[in-house]
Order: structure tokens, then C-alpha cells, then sequence
């Protein structure tokens, strides 16, 4: 039997026309391309030639074997706009690579002119964490205690434990791992304004609007002693010493006040160690520095940061303070705007000398009401009253983009683990979440009926507290469906 071919395939016709052929896909064409790093702008590799269409996946791949590790490193990458290309207010100033060359940088609608395929492309490359955190899509829990306006909240370091301050004089601890209330801490006799954990997690520091600071225990919570006092005004910012700069055993806290001064405590003897002063406003944040001994750094309503340094000497040539002789005064250096280490030294301590600053950073149009790096510190983020966030570089504070969605001021931001991601709070009462990628919103998190004063972030929950007297949780969608299961 003869076997039957089908008949040949009916040509469409539109309106008497025939179908036009599809055109074949353009061929790629080959650029160069050299990978530097993002740290010192030096080579990581020989440049190479390559198709402009070659994905991000690969561009990975690629470097890996380029410059080979003892495991795979994933990398992010950009391509930094010539600074005369960058004409609109706020536009980013880098395109990050995330589908191809040619996709990103060659079809970029800010691309009019800079960059062509004769060009040798530099690609900044960045080295990412080897973990990557899901970003929270929904709340998924609302936490009420609290009588009064949450002002500040911070999750252990672990991340098994929360603990927030209200403007109803208690501090509160909470279980992440049942969502409820494990202890109140009632001693302070005004608003608590800050709350802070020992990296340990053996010890939670609270500062109120009474000027004192009280340490507690996050098993019990029950205070250890009485509150440290001496600042005359509240308490803006407290800082613990970081554990791998432990002198003599004797863990040590910082805080700093309305009164102009930061005061070191130590927790052996529960008295004052050092008062530093020298700014002439309010001292807002303390940060203890995490390179060498005895580094503080300050930021102040005068306008000025400041470093100061001290060498303390052993306990056994050291009188500790008493109650009936003073402690000892370190005064800041004057310097204007710019940032210099103190030229005041105590106990036996050298000179130091002076630093200069990297950079001005100058683009936020009303008061920069947080700053907060990333965990690498490769980014800075700064919320401002002016609705926006920016992200800057963290080691040259060259500006990089403008993150903007919120319709009244930003208070607070803070970063995934993982450095990829970005959540910040305002006045507008939402929590947002930001694409590192694109700069553009990724997460709208609502749920919070007045405006949001604190937000932090650990693994992939986000938790936040404002006016309303709530914490909300916000995970994301596999975290919730595995609580479920």
C-alpha cells in the first residue's frame, strides 16, 4: 500500500497578504572584556574576548576558571556611567549586569553613547556571600504588649530572640520561636530609647530618656545590679565592645547622650572608665571601631564626627574610678566637619595622628535620619527626611543610587545578612524592601496603621514597630508555608 504524505502546510493570509517570514536572530557580536575588582579597580584576570550575549551565569563561570579559587566565589557585576553621562538628579550611576552585556549595558536606555562594541568593557566585580537570604513578602505575625509607641527593636544575635523599647518605660524580650512574650524588664523611668545586644548573647544593655543605662539578663530578665548613672541627659546610642577586643577579661559598654559626652562603662566594676567629650551638641550614634584597642567613633548634632583613642594600662598599675574621685575626661580634637582622631590621649597613650575624610557625602535634600553598611561594608545605606534612600560605595562614599517609594520620611534602614538586600520604615507606615539590582522596590510590606519607627533584619525575617504599639514579623512565603507543615 502506498503510504500517503500529508498535505503541504496552508500559507496564512492576512487580508490577502501572506504571512511575512520571521527574520533569523541577529548574531552576537564579539567584545572585550576585562574583570577588575570592585576594592582596588586591579585586573583579576587577562582580558578576554567573548560574545556580548554571554549570561550572567556564565560571565561567573568564567572569572571562577580566569582566576581559579579552591571553591566557586559567585560574584556580582556593573559597569561604572562615566560621571558627564549621568545628567538626570538620582539616576544610578553603574549598570549592574544581571541577564548579559548586551542586554544590560548595550540596550540600556541610559547607554546613548558610552559605551560601543569597539570598547574594552571594564567589569566591576564583586564577591557575594556564599548564602543567600529569602526576601520577606507578607507579615506573619502581629505582636502587642506594649502601651505605648515602639521606638527601637533589635533581634539577637542568633536570631532566636527580640527585643524592643517603648515609650511605656519597659523594655520586652520576645521568643522568634513561638511569637510571644518571655519577659518584660521594668526599671527605667522614662522612654526607652535604644536597645542592644552583647554579641554573646549573654547580656541585653537598654538607655532611656531618665540618662540611665541598665544591663539585663535575657534568661530571666532580671537587671544585673542597679542602672549606670551618669549622664544628665537621655541616652541616644549604646554600643558594646566587640568580643575579639577584650582587654583583661573586663567587658566594656559605650553610650552616648544628649549631654554632649560618651561614657565608657565597665561591667566589672560597674562604674564609669572613661567620660569623653569635646562635641557641643547632642552625641547621637557611638560606634566602637573594630581595628586596634580602644577606637571610638562619634556623630553629633554640632556637625562633626569624631574618632577618639585611648591605651588602657593593666589593672594592677590602673586605679579604678570610685564614687569620690572622678573619671577621667578625654577631650576630642577640634576639627570642624572633618574627621580627625583625637590628639588626647589617657593613661600613658601616644599622640595619634590626625585623618582626613574619604569623601563628602552630599544628595540628600533634608536631615539623614539613619546610616547604616552592609555586613561586608562594601555598601552604606542613609535614610533621610526627604522620602528616599541612597546606597553608597563603602569604602570610597561615591554615591550609587537612589532607592524611592516611601511618601514621608524614611527613620530607619538596616540590611539582609547576605548584603543583597535593603528594608527600610517611615512616617508613611510601611516597611520596604528594596532590589539591589535594579534599584527599584521589591517589597511593599504593610500592616503597620501608623508610622514606623524601628525595623531590623536577621535571616529572612524583618521585623519592625512603630506608633501603633505593634511588632509586626514579616518572613518569607517558603518560611511561612514551612511553619505550617
Amino acid at each position: 500500500m502506498a503510504t500517503l504524505l500529508p498535505p503541504p502546510k496552508r500559507v496564512k493570509v492576512y487580508h490577502g497578504v501572506p504571512e511575512p517570514e520571521p527574520e533569523p536572530p541577529k548574531p552576537s557580536s564579539n567584545i572585550v572584556v576585562q574583570f577588575v575588582s570592585e576594592d582596588d579597580g586591579q585586573p583579576l584576570a587577562p582580558a578576554v574576548n567573548l560574545p556580548a550575549n554571554l549570561s550572567r551565569e556564565a560571565l561567573e563561570g568564567l572569572l571562577n576558571k580566569l582566576s581559579p579559587q579552591e571553591d566557586p566565589v559567585p560574584f556580582s557585576f556593573h559597569v561604572q556611567l562615566p560621571e558627564d553621562e549621568v545628567k538626570i538628579p538620582g539616576a544610578p550611576t553603574r549598570i549592574v549586569i544581571s541577564k548579559s552585556i548586551e542586554d544590560d549595558i548595550l540596550n540600556h536606555p541610559i547607554n546613548s553613547r558610552s559605551f560601543t562594541e569597539e570598547d574594552v568593557f571594564v567589569v566591576h566585580c564583586s564577591p557575594q556571600s556564599v548564602f543567600r537570604v529569602r526576601p520577606p513578602t507578607r507579615c506573619s505575625s502581629t505582636l502587642s504588649g506594649h502601651s505605648s509607641p515602639i521606638l527601637c527593636a533589635s533581634f539577637s544575635p542568633t536570631g532566636n530572640f527580640l527585643a524592643t523599647g517603648s515609650g511605656d518605660t519597659t523594655a520586652r524580650l520576645w521568643n522568634l520561636d513561638t511569637e510571644t512574650p518571655s519577659h518584660t524588664l521594668s526599671g527605667h523611668k522614662g522612654w526607652v530609647l535604644c536597645v542592644e545586644w552583647e554579641a554573646m548573647e549573654r547580656r541585653l544593655a537598654t538607655g532611656g530618656h531618665d540618662g540611665h543605662v541598665r544591663i539585663w539578663d535575657p534568661k530571666t530578665g532580671k537587671p544585673f545590679g542597679e542602672a549606670l548613672k551618669g549622664h544628665s541627659k537621655w541616652i541616644t546610642s549604646l554600643c558594646w565592645e566587640p568580643i575579639h577586643l577584650f582587654v583583661f577579661s573586663t567587658l566594656r559598654l559605650t553610650s552616648s547622650s544628649k549631654d554632649h559626652t560618651v561614657r565608657v562603662w565597665s561591667l566589672l566594676t560597674r562604674r564609669v572608665e572613661f567620660t569623653l567629650g569635646g562635641h557641643t551638641a547632642s552625641v547621637n550614634v557611638v560606634k566602637w571601631g573594630g581595628v586596634g584597642k580602644g577606637v571610638l567613633y562619634t556623630a553629633s548634632s554640632d556637625r562633626t564626627h569624631k574618632n577618639s583613642h585611648w591605651r588602657a594600662t593593666p589593672p594592677s598599675s590602673t586605679r579604678h574610678p570610685s564614687s569620690s574621685s572622678p573619671a577621667p575626661t578625654t577631650t576630642h580634637s577640634s576639627c570642624g566637619r572633618r574627621s580627625r582622631r583625637g590628639s588626647t590621649a589617657v593613661n600613658g597613650a601616644t599622640p595619634t595622628t590626625k585623618t582626613k575624610p574619604l569623601g563628602r557625602l552630599v544628595g540628600h535634600s533634608l536631615q539623614v535620619s539613619h546610616v547604616s553598611f552592609s555586613p561586608d561594608g562594601r555598601w552604606a545605606a542613609s535614610a533621610s527626611w526627604d522620602s528616599s534612600v541612597r546606597i553608597w560605595e563603602g569604602r570610597t562614599g561615591k554615591y550609587v543610587a537612589t532607592l524611592r517609594g516611601h511618601v514621608g520620611g524614611v527613620y530607619r534602614v538596616a540590611w539582609s545578612a547576605d548584603g543583597r538586600g535593603v528594608v527600610s520604615c517611615g512616617k508613611d507606615s510601611t516597611v520596604k524592601t528594596w532590589d539591589l539590582k535594579t534599584y527599584k522596590l521589591k517589597n511593599d510590606l504593610t500592616g503597620h496603621t501608623d508610622e514606623v519607627y524601628c525595623v531590623d533584619f536577621v535571616a529572612d525575617k524583618i521585623v519592625s514597630g512603630g506608633r501603633d504599639r505593634t511588632v509586626k514579623m514579616c518572613a518569607s512565603s517558603l518560611s511561612l508555608s514551612i511553619r505550617v507543615c
